[in-house]
């Protein structure tokens, strides 16, 4: 995909979508209003920025150990390259899993597929693991427990000046 020239509403709309999001019966319209657009011009601009690829999706940050889920594991898991989308759909189908990605592998680190498990504990993070291991057939993997959270941010790609307009792009 080439780069793509947004224009200032479009830039106004990504901004104010990047915090929190009102709870609210018409949570655009408050957007909508704050960033001084008719919610109309607000829901055509972000249908045609997610139409076009530039948003591909929405998303919750859960603090998870609030929510009940005090275990955290990043599952490394080693997968054969022309498996990768097989194991990935199969590892993604799992209601536990909230991340499943590929990168590459190193030297001393032969893991090239990620999935984040969240548990209730370390024990039910390891079973969780072994019936996605069963049912992928992959045998060679790890987990990584979170001990403690130092920082967990959304990114932020354009930030509001005080008018509420978009500056640079953060690099």
């Amino acid at each position: 995909m080439g780069k793509i020239e947004l224009t200032e509403l479009e830039k106004k709309i990504i901004a104010s979508l990047q915090g929190d999001i009102p709870i609210s019966e018409r949570p655009y319209l408050e957007i909508a209003e704050k960033i001084g657009v008719e919610e109309k011009d607000f829901l055509t601009t972000l249908k045609s920025l997610c139409d076009r690829g530039v948003i591909r999706r929405f998303g919750a940050t859960i603090r998870h150990q609030k929510s009940g889920f005090s275990a955290n594991a990043m599952a490394a898991w080693q997968v054969e390259e022309d498996r990768i989308d097989e194991v990935g759909r199969i590892m993604a189908s799992f209601k536990e899993v909230t991340h499943c990605y590929r990168r590459n592998p190193a030297d001393s680190w032969p893991y090239n597929l990620y999935t984040m498990i969240h548990g209730p504990d370390e024990q039910t993070c390891w079973e969780i693991a072994e019936k996605m291991a069963d049912l992928a057939k992959v045998k060679i993997y790890t987990l990584l427990f979170s001990q403690k959270e130092l920082k967990k941010t959304s990114m932020k790609y354009f930030r509001k000046d005080g008018n509420g307009y978009p500056g640079r792009v953060h690099k």
